[in-house]
């Protein structure tokens, strides 16, 4: 199919989200748009026609690919649009970080919904390299491109009438923006705050009780399955209790599970789970487009014709994918081309050496304040534990778990920051990165100071990047632009990164995303215990310790 004036037909059973009807249908499509549809003999409809899916949140920053990059692979798996915070690279470039995503997402018919990010940085307790106020969130909500309010981190200042953050909402509102939220366990009269604030979704639900509460208020839930953080398990009922409230999103999605499936593999698992193919494909579809206003189609006579083509109802596998009639993938295959981007950057770190990463401790058995990283969740723990000592000094003791985790500022040359850390398992090596959510700072955790040391200068030497140290070997993935993207497509950098995963966990590490977990250490938006370029930090009571 394609978008040219000769009309095209394609056949199949068209599985109409909007009325609920699930029937044999020839679909006829001329200039990008459906044309006609009429029925069609069921014997020569073998496959089922959807729309094309939404993901409802994600920062396309965290596949470390550029937007036109993405595209290129998300199609592979039915997804032609994306509801995408760049909050990443507005930390690190400003303003010109966001337009450049925004042109960027334009070389593609892949349909980018980018939004105004309203905490940059996610809090006044980090160094980024831009700072945005109301008045640049406004500027940014005027640009051609920019759709909605991105994700409102900052939920305290929300929920304690903070002038400012009244401010970059109220932009929003003045201009008929949607307002998408970021509260992770919030609930209760601060919940109902937020929400009255105008927030309007939350994509941070990691129990029932938190979604159900959300949804109740009027507010949309995302559920999210990422890289990092994994919480369909705990969310999908509320496709059945609500199904009109619920989107599907990624929020953070790594290149190698990129290129191995995406929304497809959710609405199987919800299937699979007794949930109505019709209320799965819903919330991946009618529902993100209808709230958030995207030019995507849902298969209705003069929509565009952004059409998936699946197997079943229950594998969902994707055959084909087109977008405003634009045959995109086919059969696994993308079939948009490569582009080349070209690095932009900021980045003034110097390197460290081993005495610099010295955690004076006179009273070893006075306890510390140690981070517990959780698998497949970005909150945390806090363990409050005596530290095992020499000399002085607290340092890393592998046998128990007990790691040195280090954050170095990128932007100025600084002091490094240094805490400890359970839950890594490493033995004797180190891993770090320049992705670091959400000021990306560099962050790395390792079983040593001399393997820390190698590893952190590993990402320096490369102005930004992740990288892998042993007492043998160091690796290391370049993301020149903003320290956070590669210059290759997903299909490469999916396949390097996959090697320093697997080098990861060959020292001992358990988690399943080790490099998505330790970006998330310095998010100091995210219960409970997190550490940034000042100091460890205290979500609970939102100060530094």
């Amino acid at each position: 199919m394609n978008s040219s004036a000769k009309a095209t037909e394609l056949l199949g059973n068209l599985v109409d989200v909007v009325s609920g009807d699930i029937r044999p249908s020839r679909v006829v499509v001329r200039d990008g748009r459906i044309a006609e549809i009429a029925a069609a003999d069921p014997a020569q409809c073998k496959h089922f026609l959807v729309p094309g899916f939404i993901d409802a949140h994600v920062h396309i920053e965290s596949s470390m690919l550029a937007p036109s990059a993405f595209a290129r692979a998300a199609v592979c798996s039915g997804v032609v649009g994306s509801v995408s915070d760049p909050h990443e690279i507005a930390n690190v470039l400003g303003k010109e970080g966001v337009l450049w995503m925004v042109e960027d997402g334009r070389r593609t018919p892949f349909k980018f919904h980018f939004g105004a990010p309203s905490c940059v940085p996610a809090t006044p307790f980090e160094t980024a390299g831009a700072s945005f106020g109301p008045e640049d969130v406004a500027e940014l909500l005027d640009c051609e491109g920019v759709h909605y309010l991105a994700e409102v981190m900052n939920f305290p200042a929300v929920i304690h009438g903070d002038e400012r953050m009244g401010r970059i909402i109220a932009a929003a509102r003045a201009r008929g923006r949607r307002i998408d939220g970021h509260a992770p366990g919030v609930m209760g009269a601060d919940l109902e705050r937020y929400a009255a604030a105008g927030i309007e979704t939350d994509h941070e639900c990691f129990t029932l009780e938190q979604g159900r509460a959300r949804c109740q208020l009027g507010m949309k839930v995302a559920i999210r399955e990422g890289s990092a953080a994994r919480n369909f398990e705990a969310l999908w009922p509320l496709l059945n209790e609500f199904p009109e409230s619920c989107f599907l999103c990624s929020d953070d999605k790594h290149p190698d599970d990129l290129v191995e499936g995406y929304l497809d593999g959710i609405l199987r698992r919800a299937v699979a789970h007794g949930v109505p193919a019709l209320c799965a494909l819903r919330a991946a579809t009618l529902n993100p487009i209808r709230h958030y206003g995207l030019q995507a189609g849902l298969l209705q006579p003069g929509d565009p014709a952004d059409i998936v083509e699946i197997e079943d109802l229950i594998r969902f596998r994707v055959r084909r994918t087109w977008i405003d009639g634009q045959l995109v993938a086919e059969n696994g295959h993308t079939c948009l081309p490569s582009l080349t981007v070209e690095p932009r950057n900021r980045f003034h770190a110097e390197p460290v050496n081993v005495t610099d990463l010295r955690l004076s401790w006179p009273d070893a058995r006075k306890p510390f304040p140690v981070i517990v990283a959780e698998d497949g969740q970005l909150v945390t723990g806090r363990e409050d534990i005596p530290p095992t000592c020499v000399d002085g000094y607290a340092v890393n003791d592998p046998g128990r778990d007990l790691l040195k985790i280090v954050v170095v500022n990128r932007y100025n040359p600084a002091p490094p920051v240094i805490g400890l850390i359970r839950n890594f398992g490493l033995r004797h090596a180190a891993l770090a990165g320049s992705v670091a959510h959400d000021s990306h700072n560099i962050v790395a955790v390792g079983a040593n100071d001399e393997a820390l040391v190698r590893a952190i200068n590993a990402v320096i030497a490369d102005q930004g990047g992740l990288s892998y140290a042993d007492a043998d070997t160091v690796e290391s993935i370049p993301l020149p632009i903003a320290g956070l993207i590669a210059l290759d497509d997903a299909w490469t950098v999916g396949a390097a990164f996959r090697r320093l995963t697997e080098r990861v966990r060959a020292d001992g590490c358990p988690l399943q995303s080790p490099y998505m977990t330790l970006s998330f250490m310095a998010l100091l938006v995210i219960p409970r215990l997190k550490i940034g370029d000042r100091g460890l930090f205290d979500v609970d009571r939102f100060s530094l310790l």
